[in-house]
Protein backbone atom coordinates (compact mmCIF):
# COMPACT_ATOMS: atom_id res chain seq x y z
CA UNK A 1 0.00 0.00 0.00
CA UNK A 2 1.51 3.35 -1.16
CA UNK A 3 2.02 6.02 1.69
CA UNK A 4 -1.13 8.29 0.33
CA UNK A 5 -3.24 5.35 0.70
CA UNK A 6 -1.86 4.56 4.18
CA UNK A 7 -2.46 8.25 4.91
CA UNK A 8 -6.03 8.70 3.26
CA UNK A 9 -7.29 5.34 5.20
CA UNK A 10 -6.05 6.64 8.77
CA UNK A 11 -8.25 10.04 7.95
CA UNK A 12 -11.04 7.91 7.47
CA UNK A 13 -10.44 5.91 10.43
CA UNK A 14 -10.11 9.07 11.97
CA UNK A 15 -13.36 10.70 11.55
CA UNK A 16 -14.99 7.45 11.99
CA UNK A 17 -13.41 7.54 15.42
CA UNK A 18 -14.62 11.04 15.88
CA UNK A 19 -18.50 10.53 15.11
CA UNK A 20 -18.20 7.17 17.74
CA UNK A 21 -17.34 10.64 20.12
CA UNK A 22 -21.30 11.37 20.25
CA UNK A 23 -22.63 9.47 23.17
CA UNK A 24 -25.96 7.92 23.09
CA UNK A 25 -28.08 10.27 24.91
CA UNK A 26 -27.16 13.25 21.92
CA UNK A 27 -28.42 10.55 19.61
CA UNK A 28 -31.84 10.00 21.73
CA UNK A 29 -31.82 13.64 22.02
CA UNK A 30 -31.15 14.46 19.00
CA UNK A 31 -33.89 12.10 17.21
CA UNK A 32 -36.95 13.10 20.28
CA UNK A 33 -36.11 17.00 19.08
CA UNK A 34 -36.67 15.99 15.48
CA UNK A 35 -40.17 14.33 16.12
CA UNK A 36 -41.15 17.31 18.52
CA UNK A 37 -40.35 19.29 15.57
CA UNK A 38 -42.45 17.38 13.21
CA UNK A 39 -45.40 16.92 15.97
CA UNK A 40 -45.15 20.98 16.17
CA UNK A 41 -45.28 21.51 11.96
CA UNK A 42 -47.76 19.26 11.32
CA UNK A 43 -50.01 18.69 14.27
CA UNK A 44 -49.82 21.55 16.29
CA UNK A 45 -49.81 24.41 14.06
CA UNK A 46 -52.98 25.20 11.99
CA UNK A 47 -53.01 23.44 8.82
CA UNK A 48 -56.50 24.37 7.16
CA UNK A 49 -55.05 25.28 3.73
CA UNK A 50 -53.69 22.56 1.84
CA UNK A 51 -51.96 25.22 -0.27
CA UNK A 52 -48.86 25.43 2.76
CA UNK A 53 -48.19 21.78 3.05
CA UNK A 54 -44.69 21.88 0.92
CA UNK A 55 -43.85 25.13 3.22
CA UNK A 56 -45.09 23.40 6.18
CA UNK A 57 -43.12 20.05 5.44
CA UNK A 58 -40.16 22.15 4.77
CA UNK A 59 -40.08 23.83 7.74
CA UNK A 60 -40.31 20.84 9.80
CA UNK A 61 -37.79 19.35 8.48
CA UNK A 62 -35.28 22.27 8.23
CA UNK A 63 -36.20 23.19 12.54
CA UNK A 64 -36.41 19.30 13.30
CA UNK A 65 -32.40 18.95 11.57
CA UNK A 66 -31.22 21.71 12.88
CA UNK A 67 -32.30 20.96 16.54
CA UNK A 68 -31.38 17.44 16.07
CA UNK A 69 -27.68 19.36 15.32
CA UNK A 70 -27.45 20.93 17.88
CA UNK A 71 -28.13 18.01 20.38
CA UNK A 72 -25.47 15.79 18.39
CA UNK A 73 -23.02 19.16 18.77
CA UNK A 74 -23.82 19.35 22.38
CA UNK A 75 -22.86 15.52 23.02
CA UNK A 76 -19.65 15.33 20.79
CA UNK A 77 -18.46 18.74 22.77
CA UNK A 78 -19.47 17.18 26.12
CA UNK A 79 -16.95 14.11 25.10
CA UNK A 80 -14.59 15.58 23.47
CA UNK A 81 -13.86 18.11 26.27
CA UNK A 82 -12.64 15.08 28.57
CA UNK A 83 -10.55 13.72 26.04
CA UNK A 84 -8.47 17.27 26.16
CA UNK A 85 -8.56 17.85 29.58
CA UNK A 86 -11.32 20.38 29.55
CA UNK A 87 -13.66 21.60 32.20
CA UNK A 88 -16.60 19.80 30.84
CA UNK A 89 -18.88 21.72 33.07
CA UNK A 90 -17.88 25.00 31.58
CA UNK A 91 -17.82 23.99 28.56
CA UNK A 92 -21.41 22.73 28.19
CA UNK A 93 -22.66 25.80 30.28
CA UNK A 94 -21.07 27.99 27.45
CA UNK A 95 -22.15 25.63 24.49
CA UNK A 96 -25.85 26.18 25.87
CA UNK A 97 -26.02 29.03 26.74
CA UNK A 98 -24.94 31.21 24.22
CA UNK A 99 -27.50 31.41 21.07
CA UNK A 100 -27.47 29.84 17.23
CA UNK A 101 -24.18 27.62 18.02
CA UNK A 102 -22.01 30.22 18.94
CA UNK A 103 -20.87 28.92 22.61
CA UNK A 104 -19.76 25.71 20.09
CA UNK A 105 -18.14 28.17 17.63
CA UNK A 106 -15.95 29.31 20.97
CA UNK A 107 -14.90 25.93 21.60
CA UNK A 108 -14.02 24.38 18.77
CA UNK A 109 -11.74 27.82 18.10
CA UNK A 110 -10.25 27.80 22.13
CA UNK A 111 -10.15 23.97 22.44
CA UNK A 112 -6.79 22.78 23.67
CA UNK A 113 -5.14 19.94 21.53
CA UNK A 114 -5.21 16.07 22.02
CA UNK A 115 -3.50 14.76 25.04
CA UNK A 116 -2.29 11.35 24.45
CA UNK A 117 0.67 8.98 27.27
CA UNK A 118 4.13 8.52 26.26
CA UNK A 119 4.67 5.16 26.00
CA UNK A 120 7.36 5.25 28.41
CA UNK A 121 6.01 6.95 31.47
CA UNK A 122 2.50 7.25 30.55
CA UNK A 123 2.92 11.26 31.27
CA UNK A 124 0.15 13.20 29.37
CA UNK A 125 1.57 14.97 26.48
CA UNK A 126 -0.10 16.97 23.71
CA UNK A 127 0.67 15.22 20.02
CA UNK A 128 2.38 17.95 18.85
CA UNK A 129 5.47 16.77 21.68
CA UNK A 130 8.40 15.21 19.81
CA UNK A 131 10.29 14.28 23.06
CA UNK A 132 8.27 13.30 26.20
CA UNK A 133 9.09 16.18 28.81
CA UNK A 134 9.45 13.81 31.68
CA UNK A 135 11.31 10.75 30.65
CA UNK A 136 13.08 12.40 27.13
CA UNK A 137 11.91 9.64 25.17
CA UNK A 138 11.20 10.13 21.63
CA UNK A 139 8.24 9.47 20.73
CA UNK A 140 7.80 10.98 16.86
CA UNK A 141 10.93 11.27 14.37
CA UNK A 142 12.82 14.71 14.10
CA UNK A 143 16.21 16.20 12.72
CA UNK A 144 19.13 15.36 14.58
CA UNK A 145 20.56 18.76 13.80
CA UNK A 146 17.60 21.43 13.42
CA UNK A 147 15.30 19.24 15.57
CA UNK A 148 12.19 20.06 13.52
CA UNK A 149 9.47 17.38 12.48
CA UNK A 150 10.66 15.16 10.22
CA UNK A 151 8.43 12.43 8.03
CA UNK A 152 9.16 8.29 9.13
CA UNK A 153 10.02 7.81 6.01
CA UNK A 154 12.59 11.12 5.02
CA UNK A 155 15.58 10.14 4.04
CA UNK A 156 16.91 13.55 4.37
CA UNK A 157 15.18 16.85 6.21
CA UNK A 158 12.91 19.36 4.63
CA UNK A 159 14.00 21.85 6.28
CA UNK A 160 18.03 21.72 6.48
CA UNK A 161 18.96 18.99 4.20
CA UNK A 162 20.50 17.38 6.85
CA UNK A 163 20.89 13.00 5.94
CA UNK A 164 18.57 11.75 8.70
CA UNK A 165 20.07 7.85 8.43
CA UNK A 166 22.90 9.22 9.88
CA UNK A 167 21.07 10.34 13.20
CA UNK A 168 20.34 6.93 14.08
CA UNK A 169 16.68 6.76 15.07
CA UNK A 170 15.58 4.21 17.81
CA UNK A 171 14.72 1.07 16.42
CA UNK A 172 10.70 1.77 16.75
CA UNK A 173 10.70 4.32 14.41
CA UNK A 174 13.46 3.11 11.79
CA UNK A 175 10.77 0.14 11.44
CA UNK A 176 8.70 2.22 9.61
CA UNK A 177 10.92 3.76 6.94
CA UNK A 178 11.38 2.74 3.51
CA UNK A 179 14.59 1.42 3.75
CA UNK A 180 14.82 -2.38 4.39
Amino acid sequence: MTGWMQQRKTEETSGDEELQMIPRWSLILAILLFAAMQYIFHGVLPHHKHEFFPLRLLMGYAWGTLWASYALLLGYVSRDVRRRGMSAKLWMLVCGILPGGLGAVIYFLLRQPVLTRCPNCSTSITASYHFCPQCQFQIAPVCGVCHRSVKITDAYCTQCGHDLNVDGAPARLRVYSDEA
